[in-house]
């Protein structure tokens, strides 16, 4: 029964969010809002009521003391008839406080005679059996007597009346359509994060394939889930991306371990000199660095996808770093007869890293040289088009397919056509990410042989 009960105490979800509070809030501070308008706009009434009312009594006074003695009693009783509502009140009393004429039974005792117009309680009924609240003056005549002239204010009373109901009726049904809509639209925030709060748990438990849920009405919500699912896509690649490159580690770290393992066995059975045993110890440190020359390799594209270089950015001229990448690759290029031609037909200044670029390019050529077949031609270049530097290799190789173009930018793809090259898969790659840090733009085409270009925004 404890349990029960406290339970039934606990209030609904939705009344503990913060838009059905901030709506209780701001329904709270309009409904304030409205009653200190209702109390300005009464006082403000009141104020204009009054002050007229004693305009209207304190000329109405000097009219009735400027008349003569016999004539102000016959306007006083003509003025008393004249009013059907019974609003005015007249008195015309001796010195004594004997009553001459007018519809008041006695001289009000609180009122000042010959002072400004105030509020006084008029004794009305003959029988002293009623007063009212009025607004009163009293003038002290020549002849000694005493004319008072007073005005019952109670519209005042009856309008504040009608704007207090008015206030109420559209009050109360105002406050009450705030506090449904800040329901409504607590609910409704309520069920969508509880969507949100399902889909971020399914993620959480290892299904990227979720996305948070969008009603394409561009509110915050459907902004911020844009954001997220633009990042949950990203961190979806990355962690294929990463499977896939782990699996290629795997693979190509246990070639040439296996090699190295096997050939330690072999040298171990069978050398019996000790230049045999060098040998064997030589093809086993060849294994191996080609082991740590893969893992060097990704270190260096996790390090420069990882941007920690960008603080070394510097004005990099792009002609003198292109004649060195020829002048490096000329005698390689020469040995396997291949023709490798510089042509830089302006000058262009980045900004960026120029170790970086240097290693970018020397990829490139070093991929176009590897390659091209004897009696071939490699071309590296640079030229502006639309307003950018652009450094062009073109080779005359076998070219790489319009469907592998994407995918050998990727760690450790090689094409079908390079599978009998030695390498390690990395230099597309390499140069991809490099590219990437600097934000130009790198492309592949073919037909005839292979042309990859990078598009270089000019320093300013």
């Amino acid at each position: 029964m404890c349990a029960a009960s406290a339970s039934s105490s606990v209030p609904p979800d939705f009344i503990r969010t913060t838009t059905f509070r901030w709506t209780v809030a701001v329904a709270g501070m309009f409904a304030v809002y409205i009653i200190l308008l209702f109390a300005v706009v009464y006082w403000r009434t009141e104020r204009y009521l009054t002050a007229r009312s004693d305009a209207v009594i304190t000329m109405q006074a000097q009219t009735f003391a400027s008349a003569t003695p016999e004539r102000r009693l016959v306007v006083i009783e003509e003025f008393l008839r004249q009013d059907p509502r019974m609003v005015q009140y007249a008195g015309l009393f001796t010195a004594e406080g004997q009553r001459l004429t007018g519809n008041l039974e006695r001289l009000p005792s609180d009122l000042r005679i010959d002072g400004p117009a105030q509020r006084s309680l008029f004794p009305v009924g003959f029988a002293g059996a009623e007063t009212q609240v009025v607004r009163g003056i009293a003038r002290r005549l020549p002849n000694g007597n005493v004319l008072v002239i007073g005005r019952n204010v109670d519209e005042v009373r009856e309008i504040a009346e009608i704007v207090g109901l008015t206030l109420a009726l559209g009050l109360l049904p105002a406050l009450c359509l705030s506090i449904a809509a800040g329901v409504i639209l607590s609910i409704r925030a309520q069920r969508r994060v509880e969507e949100v709060n399902k889909r971020v748990q399914r993620i959480v438990a290892g299904d990227l394939r979720q996305r948070l849920p969008t009603r394409g009405v561009d509110d915050p919500f459907d902004k911020l889930a844009f954001v997220v699912n633009g990042m949950l896509e990203n961190i979806e690649a990355l962690i294929h991306e990463i499977a896939g490159v782990g699996d290629d580690i795997a693979h190509d770290l246990r070639t040439p371990l296996t090699r190295v393992r096997v050939r330690l066995e072999r040298g171990r059975k069978h050398a019996t000199t000790l230049e045999q045993l060098r040998a064997v110890v030589d093809q086993s440190i060849a294994g191996l660095d080609q082991s740590l020359a893969i893992i060097t390799a990704l270190l260096r594209i996790a390090e420069i996808e990882h941007t920690r270089r960008l603080d070394g950015f510097s004005q990099v001229p792009l002609a003198p770093l292109l004649h060195e990448v020829g002048d490096l690759y000329d005698p390689i290029a020469e040995d396997k007869h291949i023709t490798l031609q510089v042509d830089v037909v302006a000058e262009a200044i980045v900004h960026g890293d120029r170790d970086l670029l240097f290693e970018a390019v020397a990829n490139l050529v070093d991929n176009a040289v590897k390659f091209t077949p004897e009696g071939g031609r490699v071309e590296l270049a640079l030229f502006h088009r639309d307003g950018e530097a652009t450094i062009r290799v073109k080779d005359t190789g076998p070219g790489i397919p319009e469907i592998e173009r994407e995918a050998v930018t990727k760690r450790f793809y090689r094409s079908d056509k390079s599978r009998r090259t030695e390498g390690l898969g990395l230099g597309l790659s390499l140069v991809a990410a490099i590219v990437k840090l600097h934000s130009f733009r790198f492309t592949i085409a073919s037909g005839p042989g292979c042309t990859a270009e990078i598009a270089c925004r000019q320093a300013q």
